[in-house]
């Protein structure tokens, strides 16, 4: 079977996978996409949005999963409130999450909320409370990170969508649709 690599732009509220899980009302990979064989670079947890891989090739999933080799995915994140100075400077420098230091990240905060499909359903809405959007670059991807980064620091994210994974990016997709690598990003995927 050829190599085949798929960019998926996952909604919020479905799983990174082709099985269901008994009793959940999510639904998952297989509603959206009938390849067969491919699987999910890494992970999105099921209320993040945002950019998936998807292959058949097991080494070159290995090689973007595995930490070691520090490939970059950026992420969109909506926090609780406006992050000061020195929350941000924490977040580049890594942060103990569970008893284990964070990677140094690239965290940057953004000037304007970015042009982003709304989210069904949308956060939680708080009058007296604003929000802010950071971009965090990660190379390495434990369960939950960002979320427990921005925790840790005191300003829980509220909406968080990975945008980028490496060079690869989600224009052109809007949530739920899907796409062929081009030929250039395959070799850009294969290294």
């Amino acid at each position: 079977m050829p190599d085949r690599f798929i960019l998926f732009y996952k909604p919020y509220n479905v799983l990174s996978q082709f099985t269901e899980e008994s009793g959940s009302p999510a639904r998952t990979l297989k509603d959206y996409i009938s390849i067969a064989e491919v699987y999910p670079v890494g992970r999105l947890d099921r209320d993040s949005e945002g950019l998936l891989l998807l292959t058949n090739n097991g080494r070159v999933q290995q090689r973007l999963s595995n930490p070691r080799f520090g490939h970059p995915r950026t992420y969109w994140v909506q926090v609780d409130r406006i992050p000061d100075a020195e929350a941000l400077q924490t977040l580049r420098q890594g942060v103990v999450i569970q008893g284990y230091r964070t990677r140094p990240a690239q965290v940057k905060l953004l000037a304007s909320e970015p042009a982003l499909p709304p989210r069904d359903p949308p956060i939680r809405f708080r009058k007296n409370v604003p929000t802010a959007w950071l971009e965090m670059t990660l190379t390495e991807g434990k369960n939950r990170q960002v979320r427990r980064m921005t925790a840790a620091v005191g300003f829980p994210t509220l909406r968080l969508v990975r945008v980028a994974i490496g060079e690869l990016g989600l224009a052109g997709l809007e949530p739920g649709q899907w796409r062929e690598l081009t030929e250039a990003e395959v070799r850009l995927v294969k290294g």
